[in-house]
């Protein structure tokens, strides 16, 4: 794949992932709290938008499979984005008197749309290329780019603060940045990378039904093991995700200038580490290279207890290493993920289910991150820890510090349990794609 056609596809992750912190973090304090609609009605809003949200990942994702005349992902992709820029348009720019009605009835819009790009965007990743290396590049510079909007999407905001921009106007300046953005973006990745032609073969197959198909994927072994391990490793990134902020502030006792300073740390060195990544990669198996990052991060974790107020340079370089980690997470499993897709297509006589499978793998990701904030929050309280007093009760500080690392600790060491002896090695896979071209026609010109 030509740099030039990888930039087009990877480009596009930038804006998708610029408006997710603040959609999580931002717009429910924006709702509940400036414009008045309380705590409760917000909650109840965000929490049924998101249970719809989880239950369209499949659907997506087998209907994007099936295509149609315009192509499988393209379509999806499209209408998606247009959906979802609408609706964070309207859902950061509120009309006056806006309430819960307003807020489920676009945040449904915005996950619905975020969902009909995701699925068929990933997989879409994984039918550019066969190669078991190429496709870690591909998912590495996708990733990387949607880092980088992870770390623009606390810029607009600030900037607006700075200019002296009420906070209102800062989120509907966020809004409008991610649409100018996503347009020459989502354009660019639509006319300029052309999507996979189904196989003759793949036409020749008759469709199966779908109970026929919830089977093969549950007999796909090699999937379950590695969306389990995908799962646990999810939950590890969620509880310090979710308890930054606590431990930061009331740990370490440093501000808010510590807490960005340290993000945009964690990110850089995430998207700095990729390439390494990839090229270790190359000279062992993903999946031992993956569990090899999992296993720096574990050894960075178990120094977190003991640090105290004041110790913001030995953090630092827990960031950086624990964001160096990261960046083995953001290329390899997905890049393996695409290696199961064509051991599923096999066991099919050559039907690939990436949309499908692609749309598990982002169901995962968000039940893990759910599950993260349901365990961390009530573990911490459970002994004693409050944000809202001033004089903290006696352990409370030390349990959060040991939840926030060991909880994450426990959660690695048995996602590399899992991927350890993952069986889609090099050599196995290229079997694999020898028999799966066997199976079809050569590629129409």
């Amino acid at each position: 794949m030509t740099p030039g056609r990888l930039a087009l596809y990877a480009l596009p992750a930038l804006p998708l992932a610029l408006p997710t912190i603040p959609v999580a973090v931002l717009l429910p304090a924006h709702y509940a709290d400036t414009l008045g609609l309380g705590l409760g009605a917000t909650a109840a809003a965000l929490g049924a938008a998101r249970l719809l949200d989880v239950l369209s990942d499949p659907l997506v994702g087998m209907l994007s499979d099936r295509g149609g005349r315009f192509g499988r992902r393209k379509p999806w992709i499209l209408a998606g984005a247009l959906i979802a820029g609408i609706a964070l348009l309207n859902l950061f720019s509120p009309p006056a008197g806006a309430g819960a009605a307003h807020l489920f009835g676009w945040s449904l819009a915005l996950y619905l749309g975020w969902t009909m790009v995701q699925v068929p965007y990933q997989a879409w990743g994984a039918e550019l290329a066969a190669g078991y290396h190429e496709r870690a590049r591909i998912a590495g510079a996708r990733e990387a780019a949607g880092v980088v909007g992870l770390l623009l999407a606390g810029g607009v905001p600030a900037l607006a603060a700075f200019l002296g921009w009420p906070a209102t106007a800062g989120l509907a300046a966020l809004a409008w940045a991610t649409v100018a953005l996503g347009a020459p973006a989502v354009a660019g990745l639509l006319w300029g990378v052309r999507e996979a032609a189904p196989r003759e073969a793949e036409h020749a197959a008759p469709e199966l039904p779908h109970s026929a198909v919830w089977r093969g994927l549950l007999g796909n072994r090699p999937f379950l093991r590695l969306l389990a391990a995908w799962t646990v490793n999810g939950l590890a990134t969620g509880v310090p995700a979710t308890l930054f902020p606590f431990f930061v502030g009331s740990v370490l006792a440093l501000g808010e200038t510590a807490k960005g300073l340290f993000l945009l740390l964690y990110f850089l060195s995430a998207v700095a580490a990729v390439p390494l990544w990839l090229r270790l990669a190359r000279r062992l198996e993903k999946h031992r290279t993956w569990c090899l990052a999992m296993i720096l991060a574990c050894a960075a974790f178990l120094w977190v207890p003991l640090l105290g107020p004041g110790d913001g340079a030995a953090f630092a370089v827990i960031c950086l290493v624990t964001g160096a980690a990261l960046g083995a997470d953001l290329a390899l499993p997905p890049a393996m993920q695409a290696d199961v897709v064509d051991y599923g297509a096999l066991k099919e006589r050559g039907r690939p289910r990436a949309g499908l499978y692609f749309a598990l793998w982002t169901m995962a990701t968000k039940l893990a991150l759910a599950a993260a904030v349901a365990l961390a929050l009530p573990a911490v309280g459970l002994f004693g820890f409050d944000p809202q007093a001033d004089v903290q009760l006696p352990g409370a500080l030390a349990a959060l510090a040991v939840i926030y690392a060991g909880l994450p600790t426990v959660a690695k060491v048995a996602a590399v349990a899992l991927v350890w002896g993952h069986p889609l090695t090099r050599r196995r896979h290229a079997a694999i794609r020898r028999r799966l071209d066997k199976h079809r026609s050569p590629e129409p010109p």
